[in-house]
C-alpha cells in the first residue's frame, strides 16, 4: 500500500469516527447527559390530580427549593418513605420548602393515587406523569427516587430508594437552602 492510500484509509476513519460522533450526539444528546448533583434540574410536566388535569412543571416553581419524589403507588419503599416527607412538609412547608410528589402510575390509576393521598394524609402536592416520561428525563433507576433543587434550579442531592426525609441532617441541608435568598 503506498502512502497516498494509507493516508486515504485514515482520512476515511476519521470521517466515519467525526460522523459516528456527531450523530451519536445530536441523536442521543439526551441521553449523554447527566442529572446528578451538580447539574441543572430538567423540566418535566406532570397533572393536577384536582379534576382540572392542568399540567405543571418545573417553571411553576422557580425561585424555589423543592424536593421532587418520584414515585408509584405500588412501590413498597415509597409508602414507606412518604410519612417522612409528610412530616418534612409539616415541619418545613411554612418556611417555603414546596414538596412534589409526582407518581408514574399509568393512565387510569387517578383514583388509586388519590385513594394513597387520602391514606398518608399527603397536604403537599401530588402531580400525575401517566406516561412515565419524568423518569427518562431525569435518569431514574426505579422508584422511589428523589431530587433536591435548590432555588438556583440546580439539583443538591439525589437519592435512590426509600428515606428518612425528616431526619435531621436532611434537614439541616433544606433549611439551608431554604436561607438561600430568592434571585
Amino acid at each position: 500500500m503506498t502512502a497516498k492510500q494509507q493516508w486515504q484509509v485514515v482520512a476515511a476513519i476519521v470521517v466515519l469516527l467525526a460522523g459516528g460522533a456527531f450523530a451519536a450526539t445530536h441523536f442521543l444528546k439526551d441521553e449523554l447527559t447527566s442529572v446528578t448533583i451538580g447539574s441543572d434540574a430538567p423540566t418535566f410536566a406532570a397533572a393536577t390530580l384536582d379534576g382540572t388535569h392542568k399540567t405543571k412543571t418545573l417553571a411553576d416553581y422557580k425561585n424555589e427549593v423543592v424536593v421532587l419524589n418520584i414515585w408509584a403507588t405500588w412501590c413498597g419503599p415509597c409508602r414507606e418513605e412518604m410519612p417522612s416527607i409528610q412530616k418534612l412538609h409539616t415541619a418545613l412547608g411554612p418556611k417555603g420548602l414546596k414538596i412534589v410528589a409526582v407518581s408514574i402510575d399509568p393512565a387510569g390509576k387517578e383514583q388509586s393515587i388519590i385513594d394513597f393521598e387520602k391514606e398518608f394524609g399527603l397536604s403537599f402536592e401530588v402531580l400525575h406523569d401517566s406516561t412515565g416520561v419524568i423518569q427518562s428525563i431525569y435518569r431514574t433507576t426505579g422508584v422511589p427516587e428523589t431530587f433536591v433543587i435548590g432555588r438556583d434550579g440546580v439539583i443538591r442531592k439525589k437519592f435512590i430508594g426509600g428515606e428518612d426525609w425528616n431526619s435531621e441532617p436532611n434537614r439541616r441541608l433544606l433549611e439551608v437552602l431554604l436561607a438561600e435568598p430568592r434571585s
